[in-house]
């Protein structure tokens, strides 16, 4: 919708992860770092955390971008509170194997024989887990176990995990001490400062082929990072609402008014109603509850199937805008922007 109007190839917005769009902040060019370091070693668990909308997944899937053409056998899993007896089973139908009715003994020789498969074929394998902090110590345990798995003395599996702060709690709970022991690399990716808040938008901006059209003012790069606090994905989403609204009031200059008028619009659709429904517990919409864990992955899981949707609309908004205005001009009408805000006046121009 706004594509056309600032003549950008695309949304530079997108709340999906798209490693296209990777921006190499201090914290996320450590956290990069760790990861290359973590997989040349070959084994064992690297571990990175990161509030929600951090930028993880996207870490990796630049990391995979980086690594195309290499000998590497890659899987990922998004853990929804898999327990033990389940873990071998997602891991396995990670990788494309037989996993259905399968007793436990079954499953493990069958990942073993998979694993030294692709060893024999000078391929290595990597084992992703995202959401890591909703695993059950079990299922963790499950993880480490897969590890054993070694041929020749190297391991035929490494693994990343990439949680939420609080999966730092579960590696230092008491039982986590083998686990913590097969650590190669660690790293929590923290919010951006204000600079690299800047950096970052027109980063993406550049990317989509943005000419300074429209203008950012100072204040609203601070306004940006005063309500999104460095997360990338809170950035993404003010952005790209603040540029529909650049486009449907024909914007060409965003300042922090226009910022802030996005923000009120955003945290009035956010906000929980007062009375909560009965027999619902409040304390169990925490940020941290399983509830809210669980409602955060539904989230991210439909936020390609949003972000169409939402261009659909545009495009529909788009086309009726134009039908708008060939009627009117038809009509002989023009269209005269009022004082008040938010209100238009159509009035009829007769010919002379």
């Amino acid at each position: 919708m706004y594509e056309a109007f600032y003549h950008l190839r695309a949304k530079p917005f997108q709340l999906s992860p798209d490693p296209n769009f990777f921006y190499g902040s201090k914290g996320h060019k450590r956290a990069m770092s760790y990861l290359e370091y973590g997989l040349h070693q070959g084994e064992g668990f690297i571990v990175i955390t990161g509030e929600v909308g951090a930028g993880k997944t996207t870490l990796v899937r630049h990391l995979f971008k980086k690594l195309q053409g290499e000998n590497l056998v890659a899987a990922q899993l998004v853990s929804t509170q898999l327990d033990a007896d389940d873990m071998l089973r997602m891991v396995a139908a990670a990788f494309g194997l037989p996993h259905e009715d399968n007793n436990k003994a079954t499953l493990l020789k069958r990942l073993e024989n998979f694993l030294i498969n692709c060893q024999n074929l000078g391929k290595r394998a990597l084992l992703i887990v995202d959401e890591a902090q909703n695993l059950s110590p079990r299922a963790v345990e499950e993880l480490r176990m897969l590890s054993n798995f070694q041929s020749q003395e190297k391991s035929l599996l490494q693994s990343f995990l990439l949680g939420q702060p609080e999966f730092r709690f579960t590696m230092a709970s008491e039982g986590m001490q083998q686990l913590r022991q097969r650590v190669t690399a660690s790293y929590h990716l923290g919010p951006m400062d204000e600079q690299e808040t800047r950096e970052y938008i027109e980063h993406r901006m550049r990317t989509v082929g943005w000419n300074h059209d429209p203008h950012f003012t100072e204040d609203a790069f601070a306004a940006i990072h005063e309500y999104a606090t460095g997360i990338p994905r809170k950035i993404n989403t003010v952005c790209d609402r603040l540029l529909l609204m650049g486009y449907l009031e024909e914007m060409h200059q965003l300042d922090a008014a226009a910022v802030n008028e996005v923000v009120g619009e955003i945290k009035t659709e956010m906000a929980v109603p007062f009375n909560e429904p009965s027999g619902i517990n409040p304390v169990s919409f925490g940020a941290n509850s399983p509830v809210a864990q669980i409602k955060q992955i539904e989230l991210d899981a439909n936020l390609a199937s949003l972000d169409k949707r939402l261009g659909q609309v545009e495009r529909s908004v788009v086309t009726m805008l134009k039908l708008m205005r060939e009627v009117l001009s038809v009509a002989g009408l023009k269209r005269f922007r009022t004082d008040a805000p938010g209100q238009d006046k159509v009035v009829a121009i007769k010919d002379q």
